[in-house]
């Protein structure tokens, strides 16, 4: 209570948050839910795009907060760009600035500086970058903040611990990363009979027919092709299983993804929804959640919101997917089918009331560890730290 008081008795700290984009990723996603959980009287907060108001722009700005999208090409900012960026900082005059992933780090690391930013923070959303796939200009912006952090960030925040470990050996300063992981609003993510038979309904899926989900952009990160070969040999096994796939790009108008499913002979019971705007009630209807991803992942949310919704996990061992899992589900190898198809076929095996325990387990596990108010919290104690060291 005496923290609270203090706070409230002090002027808002001005925090301007800087992302490369706002789309609908992950990190996207976790600033905005952060954005909704901060504490307005403790602080007064505005964001800064990079490239453009993109789909979570218009939903910021609904929560009372200014967005500002400044155009810039995707990859490496030019000078230009900073120095736009720049300009616009010493008009907001903010006490902090948090950045958002690696072009943003970099961007608005230089502007922040430029601009006299009292303060600054690095935000690190990403574990490993698999040089066959990263694009040359992030593993050209990775490279350069490496070297950039040993003076111009006051912190560096990482999503998980295997990034924090991985970005050490890359050369960022070590004695400024500190883990703070997602966060999960639990009023939003929680287990919902009616929400399940809903959206089971809407798919045509019986209240009893196994349904699998994979919910990730079409990206090789995901690994959607393994996660397929892994489908088709379980529904070899239980043909009366379904799988629903949905995010960016999983629609059957891919014909990178679609093709393969027909290939397999699975397209009578695979549900491919694009990208969705109620993952609560499609969480809700899963019996089991999958991240089949093959690198790259920090913090995955969509294993973190199936579980909120009670359902049991099986993932790759891919940024921190085993820690966020614990013993409430089971971990594979990445870019492993065989692997992924058994320990899908050990959950389906189970009975249910055994399958739901481990679902209550998960969600339970959630709620001690990732719940979104904690997770705000631990941002608002970084924040007053550096202001109020």
């Amino acid at each position: 209570m005496n923290g609270s008081r203090e706070r409230s008795a002090r002027p808002p700290i001005k925090v301007v948050h800087v992302i490369s984009g706002l789309g609908q990723g992950g990190a996207e996603t976790m600033l905005y839910k952060l954005l909704g959980a901060l504490d307005r009287q403790c602080f007064e907060t505005q964001v800064i795009s990079l490239l453009d108001y993109g789909v979570l722009g218009p939903r910021i700005q609904a929560l009372g907060i200014s967005v500002f999208a400044l155009g810039m090409r995707p990859g490496i900012p030019d000078p230009r760009g900073i120095l736009k960026l720049a300009r616009l900082l010493r008009l907001l005059k903010p006490d902090l600035v948090q950045t958002w992933m690696y072009h943003a780090d970099l961007a608005g690391g230089i502007a922040a500086r430029l601009a006299g930013t009292p303060r600054l923070v690095w935000n690190i959303r990403q574990s490993d970058l698999d040089p066959r796939r990263a694009k040359r200009s992030t593993r050209a912006a990775v490279r350069a903040a490496a070297w950039l952090s040993r003076w111009l960030p006051d912190h560096i925040l990482c999503c998980s611990e295997r990034a924090r470990d991985i970005h050490a050996a890359l050369g960022y300063r070590t004695d400024r990363l500190e883990v703070i992981p997602n966060g999960f609003d639990l009023h939003a993510f929680r287990p919902d009979a009616h929400a399940r038979a809903m959206l089971r309904a809407e798919l045509s899926v019986a209240p009893s027919t196994p349904l699998i989900g994979l919910v990730a952009r079409f990206d090789p990160q995901k690994d959607h092709a393994g996660f397929l070969q892994a489908a088709a040999a379980l529904a070899e096994q239980n043909p009366q299983c379904a799988f629903l796939l949905c995010g960016t790009g999983v629609t059957w108008d891919n014909p990178a993804l679609a093709g393969p499913i027909r290939a397999a002979g699975i397209a009578g019971q695979c549900h491919l929804l694009g990208p969705r705007g109620d993952m609560p009630a499609i969480n809700a209807a899963l019996d089991i959640g999958v991240c089949a991803s093959a690198y790259g992942e920090g913090f995955p949310n969509s294993v973190g919101e199936a579980m909120a919704c009670g359902v049991p996990c099986v993932v790759t061992d891919v940024g921190d997917s085993a820690t966020i899992v614990g013993d409430t589900g089971h971990v594979v190898p990445p870019r492993d089918p065989s692997a992924l198809t058994v320990a899908l076929a050990e959950l389906l095996r189970l009975d249910p009331a055994t399958r739901q325990a481990l679902g209550t387990a998960a969600q339970r596990r959630i709620a001690q560890h990732y719940a979104l108010e904690r997770i705000a919290e631990r941002y608002t104690d970084c924040y007053l730290r550096l202001i109020y060291p």
